[in-house]
C-alpha cells in the first residue's frame, strides 16, 4: 500500500526508497531458490524414472538448459521395461518361486 502511494507522489523520499530496495534485495535470493527447487525436483524424478542420472536435472539452472533437458528426455532411450497389459486390465500376480 505504501509503495503504491509512494509511486503517485511527485517527490520520493530517498531513505524510504532505499529501505524498499534493500528489502527486495534481501527477499530476491529466496524467491530465486524456491523457483529453482520448483523446477529441479520434478525433473529429478523424471530423470530417475527414465533411467538417466538424476543429476541431469541441474541442467535447468543454466539458461536454456531446460530446453536441452526436454529434448534429451524426449529422444533418449528410456531404460524401463514396459509391462505387457493383462487381458482384464489388472496386473498379473507374481509367479511363485520354484523349488
Amino acid at each position: 500500500m505504501h509503495l503504491a502511494l509512494m509511486l503517485f507522489q511527485n517527490q520520493i523520499d530517498p531513505e524510504q526508497l532505499r529501505k524498499i530496495v534493500m528489502t527486495f534485495l534481501a527477499i530476491l535470493p529466496v524467491i530465486i531458490l524456491v523457483g529453482y527447487i520448483i523446477i529441479v525436483v520434478p525433473f529429478w524424478f523424471i530423470c530417475k524414472k527414465a533411467g538417466l542420472s538424476p543429476w541431469l536435472s541441474l541442467i535447468n539452472v543454466i539458461p536454456l538448459g531446460n530446453l536441452v533437458l526436454i529434448y534429451l528426455l524426449a529422444f533418449a532411450d528410456w531404460k524401463v521395461v514396459p509391462i505387457a497389459p493383462s487381458p482384464m486390465g489388472y496386473p498379473y500376480p507374481p509367479t511363485p518361486p520354484r523349488t
